[in-house]
């Protein structure tokens, strides 16, 4: 038994003042333990049925990331800024805005080695171009490829709604436990009342987006787009983005 108060107090009273501040903790301590305690049994009386609901949503990425990277190396009696002006102009000639979806990543060079060695300095530069789908992408590998520049990757497919998609799914995650504690309680002959307590359990996005993604490169690099005139290249799309959630949700009822 704990909170009873008269004796608390008449027993307070007897303690030496020395012994007060032991005796306050002991029952600050007993008060917050019964307060838990009666929390709980009110949690437990109540009669609640405890589901999981789960949803999912396929997107079609809209933001393909490529990484290229050019080496003055490669290109013998060429400056990098020549090789960086003929790259430009094939992206623009794809009507791609290369002052919105083309940044630099990052910009090196060999020029400890030309003091060691007395060898060239040659510069390297990384860039990232964005483009909105796998049909653009695959245009620019074989634009890019046909000036040397062939060091091309798929860094990664994204969504420019993902977040907004990802809400959409924790949403029907939570109405799909709602049915099914209905659908579940109606067969004993109660009712679900309201939901007392969500739990979020989060699957979040499929993680084979890269390596699905990688295989386009290799379709562009075996000839497969170059074969075919530009105005008839076939649609293809990258796998599509996998988005699964899942919830745990304890009902009332009645």
């Amino acid at each position: 038994m704990c909170c009873g108060g008269s004796n608390q107090k008449k027993y307070l009273i007897s303690i030496d003042k020395k012994m007060k501040p032991i005796i306050l903790t002991l029952l600050a301590t007993v008060s917050i333990n019964c307060f838990s305690q009666l929390a709980g049994k009110n949690f437990i009386d109540q009669n609640y049925i405890e589901v999981t609901g789960k949803a999912e949503m396929e997107v079609i990425p809209n933001q393909v990331y490529l990484q290229i990277i050019v080496n003055e190396k490669d290109f013998k009696g060429k400056e990098l800024h020549e090789i960086e002006q003929r790259m430009l102009a094939k992206l623009e000639k794809l009507g791609i805005d290369v002052s919105k979806n083309l940044t630099i990543k990052d910009m090196v060079s060999n020029f400890k080695n030309y003091w060691l060695k007395g060898s060239t300095i040659n510069t390297t530069k990384e860039y990232q171009l964005e483009v909105d789908k796998a049909q653009t992408a695959g245009q620019v590998i074989q634009e890019l490829a046909s000036i040397g520049i062939s060091n091309i990757s798929i860094d990664r497919i994204a969504h420019s709604d993902i977040q907004k998609f990802r809400l959409e799914v924790k949403e029907n995650a939570v109405k799909a436990a709602k049915e099914k504690a209905s659908t579940l309680t109606k067969a004993i002959g109660q009712n679900i009342v309201k939901a007392i307590y969500i739990e979020e359990l989060d699957y979040g996005i499929s993680s084979q987006l890269r390596g699905r993604a990688m295989g386009l490169s290799n379709m562009i690099v075996q000839g497969y787009y170059a074969e075919a005139p530009r105005d008839k290249q076939p649609e293809i799309e990258f796998e599509k983005i996998k988005l699964q959630y899942a919830v745990l949700v304890r009902f009332s009822m009645h």
